[in-house]
């Protein structure tokens, strides 16, 4: 397949078409839903066969299904119809509307932690905007904010191949507790890393910035995680095995902020020298001035600093 082609040639047709062709398995069918002929249906799924340099279809019965070659092609082109459709419900929306609506992406420990102030304190001052908000993990964060996807993130500060065309500004910084239920034995006496090794773990996925302090922290004690610790992305699972069970949770503070105030999950003794990871406000580079955006930045930043004064961080 010749790329720099594809990507020159390539229509939204083609991919209107592999998808009506997927849903309805009959090209008669697929060419009713895309109000065209059945003739244009296969001129443009022929156009599509010469672009990819594979055939799109094959014949079964009374009906047509996409080949393998097709069905790698087909999430894709489901997504970019699903983002077209977006903007265009956000355009009308704009068009229908005097609310107006932004995006924002945020980390999921920071869902737990200060994303609920900052959208309380926001939409009291700004009863007119919508607020459209994810929660997601910071690949995919970034990500998504260079595809434009959302207007503002709260996110990690990563490698410079994942930062192209996005701008950073510093928060906060996100160190990492080990916290347990307030029955836990570990808080009736003295308690070291090792020996809190030697309960169940929960603790984020390889990779993740909580997964890679808590390692370091490890590795200057000369520890290792249990073989049988519970990885998992979810910081609501985490928290409920921390809350209700005799788990050992490794958690950015930040997440765990409510929690510490009304004593529902205890800090286990331990002092860090680890500076932990740092979370700002990222936004596109090229993003256009929005007064409204900027009002959002300046709560973000106005409500970190509250959090940046806490004990607890």
């Amino acid at each position: 397949m010749d790329i720099q082609r594809f990507n020159q040639k390539i229509r939204l047709r083609h991919f209107h078409a592999i998808a009506a062709v997927a849903q309805q398995k009959s090209i008669s069918a697929a060419a009713k839903t895309l109000s065209i002929s059945q003739p244009a249906l296969s001129k443009t799924l022929a156009e599509l066969k010469q672009l990819c340099g594979y055939d799109i279809i094959i014949r079964q019965g009374q009906g047509v299904i996409l080949t393998h070659e097709a069905q790698q092609l087909l999430p894709h082109a489901l997504q970019i119809l699903n983002t077209l459709q977006h903007a265009t419900d956000s355009l009308f929306a704009l068009e229908t509307s005097p609310v107006q609506v932004i995006r924002l992406a945020a980390l999921t420990t920071v869902a737990m932690g200060i994303l609920p102030r900052i959208i309380d304190a926001f939409h009291h001052r700004n009863p007119n905007v919508q607020l459209q908000v994810s929660t997601l993990h910071n690949n995919v964060l970034l990500a998504s904010l260079r595809a434009r996807e959302y207007d503002l993130g709260i996110g990690r500060l990563a490698e410079k191949t994942f930062m192209d065309g996005l701008e950073y500004e510093l928060l906060f910084t996100e160190k990492i507790k080990l916290v347990v239920n307030p029955a836990h034995p570990l808080l009736k006496g003295n308690v070291s890393l090792a020996a809190a090794m030697n309960w169940p773990v929960v603790i984020s996925p390889e990779g993740t910035a909580p997964w890679r302090i808590a390692q370091r922290i490890l590795e200057s004690q000369d520890c290792r995680l249990p073989e049988t610790r519970i990885e998992t992305s979810s910081t609501s699972l985490a928290r409920q095995l921390a809350l209700h069970y005799n788990y050992v949770w490794f958690v950015p503070s930040g997440a765990v902020r409510e929690d510490l105030v009304h004593q529902a999950l205890s800090p286990l003794p331990l002092v860090f020298t680890d500076p932990g990871e740092t979370v700002g406000i990222i936004t596109p580079t090229d993003a256009l001035f929005n007064t409204t955006i900027e009002r959002l930045r300046a709560t973000i930043k106005e409500q970190s600093q509250t959090l940046n004064e806490n004990t607890f961080l």
